[in-house]
């Protein structure tokens, strides 16, 4: 194999890599993302509602013991619902290339006229 047959595969080679390793980025991104919304909404409701099953004293009444065990099915739930969203985002961009276009920078080179 003459050496541009050999650089034409290596070129190729790289493309095919930087193409998964752009997927595999951009899934974990995205999981991120949805891990971070599920995080985030958990804790709007703690924090405005978390009152009504939270007490100082450590004994919950009756009413609170009900909030607390609905709380948690509802956040077993959006955990459950949102896992399995992050989950289907690998076999949706199964069906797509994904390129990453990274950031760059054209520098242009002057020559003086000295040179």
């Amino acid at each position: 194999m003459d050496e541009s047959k050999q650089f034409a595969e290596y070129k190729k080679q790289r493309e095919t890599k930087y193409k998964a390793d752009s997927k595999d980025r951009l899934s974990k991104i995205l999981k991120k993302k949805i891990q971070t919304t599920m995080i985030g909404a958990l804790s709007s409701i703690e924090e405005n509602f978390g009152f009504l099953w939270n007490n100082n004293n450590g004994q919950l009444t009756k009413d609170q013991e009900a909030m607390k065990n609905l709380y948690n099915k509802i956040r077993s739930d959006i955990l459950d619902k949102g896992n399995n969203q992050a989950r289907n985002i690998d076999a949706e961009l199964a069906q797509y290339e994904v390129e990453w276009l990274r950031y760059s920078i054209k520098m242009p080179v002057i020559q003086h006229p000295n040179n």
